[in-house]
Order: C-alpha cells, then structure tokens, then sequence
C-alpha cells in the first residue's frame, strides 16, 4: 500500500454535495460559539498586520477509519445519531481548507490512535507493522495532511517497537514532550514542532506545537515502559519546553495535549502527578494560546482559562472521541512592534455524521478492512446457549462469569506444579461492553472480541479476604446511595461520582470478582454509604476469612493501578505472562470448541438495599 501516492486525491469528495454546504450542516449539528473580541465566522481582515490562524484538531480516534462497527459488522450507530472515522473528518478537513484556505490551516491531532479496533489491533498483533505493513491509521492520517500529533497513553500499548515503527510510518511530527529517557531524563521523542505560515503582504509567523500525553502510561503500561521511559507532570515539562519554543521563535504556541480538562485522576495518589491536567496546564504555564485536549472523550466546543501568571485567556478545545467532531479554533492575530499575538480567539466544532466519507481514504484501505473483516468473521466455535453484558452493570450475567472462568482456567494452568498451585483462585471482570453478546449457535472472532474491547493483559496477584473485600468495597462506589428496593432504571443507580471520578464513575472502574473451583458469594446493600456495603461475603459455604490468601487473575490496567483500586499494586505478582485477555478468550473457545455457560455460570452477587433485592428496569 502506498499512502504517500493518494496526496493529489486529499481534496477528493465524490459527492455532489458542495464543500461549503457540508460545513454549513456540520457547523448547524454542533453549535458554535462567537470569538473573544470578533464573530466566530467572520472573514480574516485582509490587513498585513492581521491574520486568521484555523487550527484543526482531532483526538483519541483509536483505529477508527471508518464508520464501522467491526464487532456488529455494521455502520457504526448509537443513540446520538454519531459516525466516526477518519474517512468522515478527512472531508470536514478538506471542507474548512477550501473555505478558509489550506495555507492558513494546521491540522493537529492529541492522540489515542493506534489501539481501540480490530483495524488497529489486527496491524499491531495479528499481521504487526513491525513486519512491514503500514498502519492503516499513519495512511489514512497521511493521507488527509496532518501537521502534527501528539502520543497518547494507548500508544504504548503495544510495545515500543510497534510505537516506534508508526512514528517512522508518518509524514510529520509525534509528539511527546514528557516521555522522557529513564537515565537522562533527555526527551525520548520529538517534544515540540515548529511551523510557517506566510500570510500575504506579511512577514512569516511561526507557530509552536508541543505534544504531551497523561503520566499514567507509567502506571497503565508500566511492563512496556518501566526501566525505559519516565513521565515527568504535564506542567512541569510545559514550564521547560513552552519558553524553549518561545527561545526558538514560536510567535504562537498551541498544545496538543492528551489529558482532560478537569482536574483528577484515576489512580488517585499513585503518581505525583495528576492525570486530567490541561485545565493545570493553561492556567500555570505562560505562553500557551491554546490547547487541543485529549483523553477524557469529552465534548467541549471552547473552554476558556485564565493564565494565573499573565491574566490572558487561554482557548481549550475538545472534540469528543473516534473521529466524531472535528475542532476548529479560530486565532485572529495582530502584530506587535513586530511580532505577532493573539487578539481574538473562538472555537466550535464540527459534526462528523452531516458529511460523506471521503472516497480517497476509503480507497486507500479497503483492502485493510475487508482483511480485518474476514478476520473479525471468521467461526471458532459454538455456544450452548446466548450471552449478553446488557444487564451485567447491575446483575451478574454468564458473560462477565465466562470472562472470569477464562481469566482463572489461565492462571491456574500457568500456576501448576507451583506453591501457588494450592491457592484459591478468584477472577475479576468489568462491564467492558454492554452491547456485546454471544449468540447461541456459531461464535465467530468478534463476538468475543466484543466481550473484551480493551487490549489488557493477565496476570496473578496475591490478595488476602481482608484485601479482597476492601476490593470490592471500593468497586461498590460505582453505585449511587438509595433509600429503597425501587424499581429504579439503570442511571438511577450506576455511574456515581467520587472525587476521583467527577463525571460519574465509568463502566470499566466496576469490578465484580467470581471464585474458579469454589463459589465466591456476596451482596452490595446500596441503601448503606460507601465502605459499609459488602454483606455475607462467603467463600464456599463460610464467610471469608480475613487471613486466607487467594490469587486473584486481574487486568494490568487495574494491577497497575488503573482506577486507584486498593491492595493490587503492591500485592505479591505469581504470574505475569503478559498475554492479552480477548485473545486469551478467543484461543479458548478455539480450543474447547463450544461454550456452555451451565458449566460456569452462577448468580453470586446481588444488589440489595437493606437487605430487599433491588429491583431494576432497563
């Protein structure tokens, strides 16, 4: 495939739809918001002292070209009418050069791109880019003309080889300014580039882009990364690098930076640093003008900060995930005895589903995407009867129950013949996915695949009953305070915020754990606060015993200390093969041939409120 030989086609549309009609649509579906200080649309003053400066931006696309739904093997829908896809923004793109002029556009991206589909999974793991083949995301993204990117966490993903080989893959700048070497501290990757815009009648500007990315990829992908690459704080590595830029000439600097806006993390105090730091960021460091912002899947048209030090405004964008809007930051710069400054500033974004897919991405990689199709397609085995993870937020289902048979069956195999080996096993599952299903009948790759979206892999920690049920005890914040039985619907109960989880606490920082060869038993009473929920834990027929040790098969992203969960980043490791679950899964029922969920499949947890089962209507 070669992606450099499409650029004559990045204008491409194939649609008789005009450009300037498409933006108009897009910009409807997602409302605007004006400039400080000018209208958000109104036409650059065409003065050698003035200029528009649009800077586009996407982020955490995660392998999405496409609108496609490779584990329904569909278009892509949800209840927000949403497409996706890089294919979609490389019409929005092409749509906003043409009416704003492709001279006076940049075009940035921060980050989570090459892990999140089977597109991006099959060319990592199944036929890998280390061997050749270039990353369908490095041609599709070449192929539009992005300027620069920055990496985020889900880059390491995969190893530094494959990380490596993408970045060689590009036409232009990775950027990562806190990834920095362990010995040297010396930055690891390009930390921030530089680039000319030549208005006419003007003198040239030049524009700085920094990337940076959430240290928690020293937590998340610590067997990657440790003994390599440190992640100094977003802030601290900013105050070095944003005068350096400054120093080289940047008359603007813009940040792509792959952390969210408001101010948390997930690990709690695992790290000195937080992980949501781009609020932090535009209010300690002077010199910034605005910041394209990742990682936390938000939809933010224009925020403004107040830099403490300068007292000047600094923009935030965010433009949701997977390719769904497009940022468009609009900059109106003056000169200055000299040098040029922000004036005025605004930002809207741009909706993905009022556009056609541009025909020159799609044609680069069909031949990707039907290989990956006919993967994902492909029978393993069959089912004794279907699964579903509709319901599994709020009641145990066979098919977190198989996630964890699977889980346990890997770890007790590895631990064989080991002092462990007389260990109890337990299992912990989250709600990944809550459209995945297995029917009954044929399963194919991607019906499981479905069960397990996230690339984690396994390993075997140590955990004591005292541990275990302070474990669950945290997990059971996910759920909100009810003074009844109900009936409730579901958000009446789910996604409670904490103070480490300000929008509510996600579906896959709910833990549920299951026993292997004995059942592990308990209720979660939500009418009780937090700490006090877990009733009649048992293991086996007896409550559990505080002293008893168990083995617990846990993720890497949790044993690491993804969602801050209590006891696992310090707890003893016994196995650590790093072999990713969905495909743990998928060798399994490769293996057995057939699923019978009668075979593993309990009800051992409830919810209750006061001891009264409650009652929920999805």
């Amino acid at each position: 495939m070669d992606h450099k030989a499409l650029s004559a086609h990045q204008a491409m549309l194939g649609t008789e739809v005009s450009r300037r009609r498409l933006l108009q649509l897009a910009a409807l579906s997602v409302a605007g918001t004006a400039l400080t200080g000018a209208p958000a649309h109104a036409a650059p003053p065409a003065d050698k002292h003035t200029y528009r400066l649009t800077v586009l931006g996407t982020t955490d696309t995660h392998g999405n070209v496409f609108n496609w739904d490779y584990f329904k093997d569909a278009e892509y829908t949800d209840s927000a009418n949403n497409d996706i896809g890089l294919a979609k923004i490389s019409t929005l793109v092409a749509a906003m050069r043409e009416e704003r002029g492709a001279e006076n556009c940049l075009l940035l991206d921060a980050g989570d791109t090459i892990q999140g589909t089977p597109l991006s999974y099959y060319y990592a793991k199944i036929d890998p880019i280390t061997g050749g083949h270039v990353h369908p995301m490095a041609a599709a993204m070449n192929a539009i003309g992005y300027d620069a990117a920055a990496m985020g966490n889900h880059e390491f993903n995969y190893g530094l080889d494959v990380l490596d080989t993408f970045d060689r893959q590009l036409n232009f700048p990775l950027l990562c300014a806190n990834a920095v070497d362990w010995h040297t501290d010396e930055p690891v990757y390009q930390p921030y580039s530089l680039h000319t815009v030549n208005p006419e009648g003007g003198r040239k500007i030049t524009v700085g882009v920094l990337g940076l990315v959430t240290p928690g990829v020293a937590i998340w992908d610590k067997a990657v990364v440790d003994g390599k690459v440190r992640f100094p704080g977003i802030v601290e590595q900013a105050k070095v690098f944003v005068p350096q830029m400054r120093a080289a000439g940047a008359d603007i600097v813009i940040v792509s930076c792959h952390s969210g806006p408001n101010t948390s993390s997930s690990y709690g105090d695992a790290l000195p640093y937080p992980e949501n730091a781009s609020t932090l960021l535009a209010e300690e460091v002077p010199g910034i003008d605005a910041i394209l912002v990742g990682h936390a899947h938000l939809e933010i048209p224009q925020r403004f900060v107040t830099n403490k030090q300068t007292g000047k405004q600094v923009l935030l964008s965010e433009p949701l995930r997977w390719g769904m809007r497009l940022t468009v930051m609009d900059l109106d710069l003056v000169k200055v005895r000299g040098r040029w400054q922000v004036a005025a500033m605004g930002a809207h974004l741009l909706n993905a589903n009022t556009v056609p897919e541009d025909p020159a991405i799609a044609a680069i990689l069909t031949g990707d995407h039907a290989t990956v199709r006919r993967y994902v397609n492909s029978v393993i085995g069959t089912s004794a009867a279907a699964m579903s993870a509709a319901t599994a937020r709020y009641e145990d289902t066979a098919a977190m129950d198989f996630v964890n048979h699977v889980q346990s069956a890997e770890v007790a195999r590895a631990l064989a013949g080991t002092p462990e080996a007389a260990l109890p096993i337990l299992s912990i599952s989250a709600p990944f996915n809550k459209d995945a299903t297995v029917p009954a009948g044929a399963v194919t790759v991607r019906d499981v695949a479905g069960m397990y979206i996230f690339d984690n892999t396994l390993l075997g920690i140590v955990l004591t009953g005292e541990q275990v049920r302070a474990y669950l005890e945290f997990s059971a914040r996910y759920f909100k305070q009810v003074t009844g039985a109900g009936p409730f619907a579901p958000a009446d109960v789910t996604n409670a915020v904490t103070d480490t989880a300000p929008n509510g606490t996600p579906d896959y920082n709910y833990d549920t754990m299951a026993g292997y060869t004995e059942r592990l038993t308990y209720d979660i009473d939500i009418a009780h606060p937090v700490g006090a929920r877990i009733k009649n834990l048992r293991y086996g027929d007896d409550l559990i015993d505080p002293a008893q040790r168990f083995v617990i098969a846990i993720n890497n992203y949790r044993q690491s200390g993804g969602g801050n969960f209590p006891g696992v980043t310090t707890a003893p490791v016994v196995y650590n093969a790093q072999r990713e679950i969905r495909q743990l899964i998928i060798d399994w029922v490769s293996e057995q041939g057939q699923i019978d969920p009668s075979s593993f499949s309990t009800t051992d947890w409830k919810l209750t409120a006061n001891d009264v089962p409650v009652v929920i209507q999805a």
